[in-house]
């Protein structure tokens, strides 16, 4: 390892969050900003890419300035600059490589590029000094499930993924077909609170046995075959039931591929992250789980599961430690492999 006071100013602009970030080391946050398109997006239903691309270049250095006043430090007192380089939407990378390109030929400073995935596994270690590698990792977000070894700082190997949604994809689209606000995860789970999780039976989807893939699209389709039997039969649909219904399916599938990678992979700690470990009943159902399997889960807090720059810079602070800087002929790539 490299100097553990090391100060990294680190960008995150993936998708529709504009986020900066100071670190101490790999750590210690300084500073953690983070401005939102949500209500930008709204109105669509969704993120627009090309309007999450012109906001982050409105944002991005008022972003950048408040994280660095935040952290009370002076811009050039930054050692090492972090910024994700994919996946993600490629006009929203573009906007924060740049800028961290600017910056680091502007102090004539090391640049990082951070694979997004990673940086959410290394979220956890900004609340949990103790957790060290290896352990396993539980990936859901709006574009990723994955579950992931990680048995090292930069050493990840894939065990299993979505075939075709995304956890938080999947939720989005029934949130749309329930007539639910943007963003649709926090709706679905909202929603559910108010309904009977077994008031319709949505088919489990475990694929083949032993498999440790997931699959979501079926789940979708059946949420949205049903209302549209429900409509046909001109009965009215209770929407929280729907809602606590999908939601109850999709975790218990969830939290059994998770017990099942841990028993194969044999790692008795378990990490959750991206911005669906955020899910009141996927964090309940899963601690429980693995208390009762005497596994130990670590999650981040919400503001940490989501998209944001302090996990982008500690994700660099480790790669740039064990594997040196990048070059300023750093790109984007939106659909970076893991």
């Amino acid at each position: 390892m490299k100097d553990r006071a090391l100060l990294t100013l680190a960008i995150e602009t993936s998708c529709d969050e504009t986020a900066a970030a100071v670190l101490c080391g790999g750590r210690t946050v300084l500073s953690n900003v983070i401005s939102s398109q949500i209500d930008v997006h709204r109105v669509f239903g969704g993120v627009v890419p090309e309007i999450a691309s012109r906001c982050h270049l409105e944002r991005i250095n008022a972003v950048v300035d408040r994280a660095l006043a935040d952290a009370g430090i002076r811009f050039g007192d930054a050692d090492l600059i972090g910024v994700t380089q994919g996946p993600g939407l490629v006009g929203a990378l573009l906007v924060g490589i740049a800028t961290a390109k600017a910056y680091a030929l502007a102090l004539d400073r090391p640049i990082v590029g951070v694979h997004h995935i990673k940086a959410h596994i290394c979220a956890a270690y900004l609340e949990h000094a103790e957790l060290t590698p290896p352990f396993l990792a539980l990936v859901v977000s709006g574009g990723h499930t994955d579950l992931v070894r990680v048995q090292g700082y930069n050493a990840y190997t894939v065990l299993g993924r979505t075939r075709d949604d995304a956890l938080g994809e999947a939720f989005d689209k029934v949130a749309r077909a329930l007539h639910l606000p943007y963003p649709g995860g926090p709706a679905i789970d909202r929603a559910a609170r108010d309904g009977n999780p077994r008031a319709v039976a949505f088919k489990r989807v475990l694929l083949e046995k032993d498999s440790l893939d997931f699959s979501f699209s079926g789940v979708k389709t059946g949420v949205l075959n049903h209302l549209n039997a429900e409509k046909q039969a001109g009965r009215d649909v209770n929407v929280a039931d729907v809602a606590a219904s999908f939601q109850q399916s999709v975790v218990e599938v969830v939290v059994a591929k998770t017990l099942r990678a841990a028993e194969s992979s044999g790692e008795t700690r378990v990490v959750m992250a991206g911005g669906v470990a955020s899910n009141s009943l996927l964090r309940a159902a899963l601690g429980e789980a693995c208390r009762a399997r005497g596994l130990r889960l670590y999650c981040p807090s919400p503001l940490l599961c989501t998209d944001n720059a302090a996990m982008v810079g500690a994700a660099a602070y480790f790669k740039y430690s064990e594997q040196g800087a990048d070059d300023l002929a750093l790109d984007a790539f939106p659909n970076l492999p893991l």
